[in-house]
């Protein structure tokens, strides 16, 4: 599998990449077995990078991850977590987490935090969960409503981790294009993490964020790629951005399909190929649960994409905005 370097610094991630929410108990649980058999699927289909954060199942995710990891040569993956939410235990684990959609008992309570405090405090604490001594990558995860505080606070914090070796690479996460442009002109990050705003059905990272990271030579890793479930398998009651899909889109999904078929490819294939095609675009981080589910993206990643499929769907009015 291909390896690409973030940025201009010297961590690297593969192109396909793993994505731990789902692990986490992410709607429903997950068994340790399978969630474990789960990385070693993906580490036997030469996925090298993790993703991972304290938000996923109360910190499940984590130690589920550093678990499966263990094993492993250290420096033969690259792991990345967020900061931003600390978890604070609860005096009594009354009930669930499913509120916040994870399968959970709720031990803790998430709490919003991007102070520089809160990041060294938050990476010493997920540090613990996954059982190793370094982080490679550290995102902040969902500034959208703290934007201030995270330019003022979390981001100078995490440079200074970056400056003394703690960290390699730093950047930010959300699904949404305009504060991460933002963290690219005003800020030095390495990366962001954009989900479900560059995908078949939603091109709106073209507009500003891609141009922008490819301007000043950063990288790009793109999340989302079936938004939630549409572009996997679109039926009545899948679901777009983790609500019902809307009819509209979801007969948009219908048809991209038909093009995608009609030039041998899976409709799954072709969303995870159409992204790696931006040369800004430097890893797909795919969600899964289950070995099934990684071998699956495993082959998708490895099918070949004609041109001509993008061409028709150009032609079709199905795809707004390319790279090429």
């Amino acid at each position: 599998m291909r390896q690409n370097t973030l940025g201009r610094g010297e961590v690297g991630v593969s192109e396909l990449s793993f994505g731990s929410a789902g692990i986490g108990n992410l709607y429903t649980p997950v068994e340790p077995d399978q969630a474990a058999a789960a990385v070693d699927a993906a580490w036997g289909a030469g996925i090298r990078y993790f993703d991972t954060a304290p938000h996923y199942g109360l910190g499940l995710a984590e130690r589920r991850v550093g678990e499966a990891l263990r094993g492993r040569p250290r420096g033969d993956y690259t792991l990345s977590t967020k900061v931003g939410r600390l978890l604070e235990p609860l005096p009594f684990a009354d009930g669930d987490d499913l509120d916040n959609g994870f399968a959970v008992r709720a031990t803790h309570r998430r709490v919003w935090d991007f102070s520089a405090d809160g990041v060294r405090r938050s990476i010493d604490d997920s540090l613990e969960r996954l059982g190793t001594d370094r982080i490679d990558m550290v995102y902040l995860h969902d500034p959208d409503d703290h934007v201030a505080e995270a330019l003022a606070q979390a981001y100078p914090a995490l440079e200074r981790l970056r400056a003394e070796g703690v960290v390699g690479a730093i950047g930010a996460g959300m699904n949404q294009t305009g504060v991460l442009t933002r963290f690219l002109r005003d800020t030095d990050i390495d990366v962001v993490l954009c989900a479900g705003r560059y995908t078949l059905l939603d091109q709106s990272a073209l507009a500003e964020l891609l141009p922008e990271a490819a301007a000043r030579g950063r990288s790009v890793i793109v999340g989302g790629v079936f938004n939630s479930g549409l572009l996997a398998d679109p039926r009545p009651g899948a679901t777009y951005d983790y609500a019902a899909a809307p009819p509209a889109l979801l007969e948009r999904a219908l048809r991209i399909k038909s093009v995608a078929e009609r030039h041998g490819v899976p409709l799954r294939a072709a969303a995870i190929a159409y992204p790696l095609r931006h040369p800004a675009v430097a890893s797909v981080l795919v969600g899964t649960r289950s070995p099934g589910e990684v071998q699956d993206a495993a082959e998708m990643y490895g099918r070949t994409v004609p041109d001509a499929l993008w061409d028709e769907l150009r032609a079709e009015g199905l795809l707004e905005g390319d790279a090429r």
